[in-house]
């Protein structure tokens, strides 16, 4: 096959997709999960990946530069490569006293290493293979039992992206164990040595945000003696985080009645630490905005807030109605923060970039009438790494709210 110059030249710098409308010419028409190789106008190899008619993302390059078998040799190399780069969450240091337990991470993060894609998290003892693509259903006999010899589980459980559910999956159903028991049950893990579970059947992406687990443990670091929101709480991970950290208060909202019963749940798993018992839990199963309009207009206060709400913008037209979501959130949220106290605010959409995120942060804020103190910006975990631009979505800005002179007039409610 060949490309667009355009292309081709991304795909040289490592870029992992090539788009339908870039390529110029195929020989065939390939099947789901075919081997696509792109030759350049001189007929010299340029990248090898697979071939997704379904996809706009029509090839997922696994491979650029020199020719090279892609092979049960080539799979194997490409996870134990991945393996080696999280080798402080798989194979803590020994320490004394011993560290936390982590027992929960992302083993292999799609295009970021090196298999477009495909994702692999662990939950203590189940593994759960999430597919963004049929492409991968002819390989599996071959990573799943790469996957079973190099991270040991008791199970390994299927998920797979909502764009599949129409497509032909040769008789693999969503939930599924590709190998060992059946999960029918919630599966408990440790993140930093506070006990959750996680249903990694019926769950939210795999069960579990692994990726904001190191801004989790921060706020829990913060939170002795204080007041704090958790606001789209899902299963509660801050609000547990911050109960152990010696909150005495914790509000955790969420417009799921299910994601509330989670938080309450894991809560209920930590009750073995005096200071979860001491913490006042309350939950609001509510929408975000209304709720945090409510919280203003009864002028209740927090030592931190945090705002993590879902991906905004899950395509290119959305993006605009995204930034004046997080201005509002941030506008309603400003308010809320007790002088001197931490605003935690956090975008997951790959589409908002660090630079536009923070300028609508700040400018909800002035719609408030306060201006920001930053104190710092985080991005991705270790098992979560960015392989290329696209790949990084995730973005908290950490600041503290202060009175600014004169107020800027509000845009409205977001749509």
């Amino acid at each position: 096959m060949r490309t667009t110059p355009d292309a081709l030249r991304n795909l040289r710098a490592g870029h992992p997709w090539l788009f339908e409308g870039s390529i110029r010419s195929v020989n065939h028409e390939g099947a789901p999960g075919d081997l696509a190789v792109v030759f350049d106008d001189d007929r010299r190899f340029a990248a090898i990946g697979l071939w997704d008619p379904a996809s706009p993302i029509r090839v997922k390059i696994l491979h650029h530069g020199r020719p090279i078998a892609v092979d049960a040799e080539f799979f194997r190399s490409r996870i134990a490569g991945a393996l080696a780069r999280r080798s402080r969450l798989v194979a803590p240091p020994v320490t004394d006293p011993p560290a936390p337990a982590t027992t929960a991470y992302r083993v292999l993060h799609g295009e970021n290493d090196g298999l477009p894609g495909l994702v692999l998290d662990r939950y203590g003892h189940v593994a759960v293979l999430k597919l963004y693509s049929t492409a991968w259903i002819p390989h599996l006999h071959v990573v799943v039992p790469i996957i079973r010899e190099l991270v040991p589980s008791s199970s390994l459980v299927l998920r797979l992206a909502r764009t599949l559910h129409e497509q032909d999956l040769h008789g693999l159903t969503e939930g599924m164990s590709l190998f060992g028991p059946e999960i029918t049950s919630p599966v408990p893990f440790f993140e930093n040595g506070l006990r959750f579970e996680a249903d990694v059947v019926h769950g939210q992406k795999t069960g579990h945000f692994l990726d904001q687990r190191e801004n989790r443990i921060e706020v829990g670091s913060r939170a002795n003696g204080g007041r704090v929101l958790d606001v789209f709480c899902c299963t509660g991970g801050f609000s547990v985080h911050a109960a152990a950290g010696g909150a005495r208060s914790v509000l955790s909202i969420d417009s799921s009645p299910h994601a509330i019963e989670a938080a309450v749940r894991n809560m209920a798993l930590n009750a073995d630490r005096p200071a979860v018992v001491a913490c006042r839990h309350e939950t609001v199963v509510g929408e975000a905005f209304a709720t945090l309009e409510r919280l203003v207009q009864e002028r209740r206060r927090f030592d931190i807030v945090v705002i993590d709400p879902p991906s905004f913008a899950r395509n290119a037209l959305s993006v605009p109605k995204a930034m004046q979501a997080y201005e509002r959130l941030a506008e309603l949220s400003a308010p809320l923060v007790e002088i001197g106290g931490l605003l935690v605010s956090a975008s997951c959409s790959a589409r908002v970039l660090m630079p536009d995120f923070l300028r609508a942060v700040h400018a909800g804020a002035a719609h408030s009438g306060y201006e920001l103190d930053e104190e710092q910006r985080t991005e991705h975990p270790l098992d979560h790494p960015i392989g290329f631009n696209e790949g990084g979505y995730l973005k908290t800005l950490w600041s503290r709210p202060r009175r600014a002179r004169a107020a800027v007039p509000p845009f409205g409610p977001a749509q």
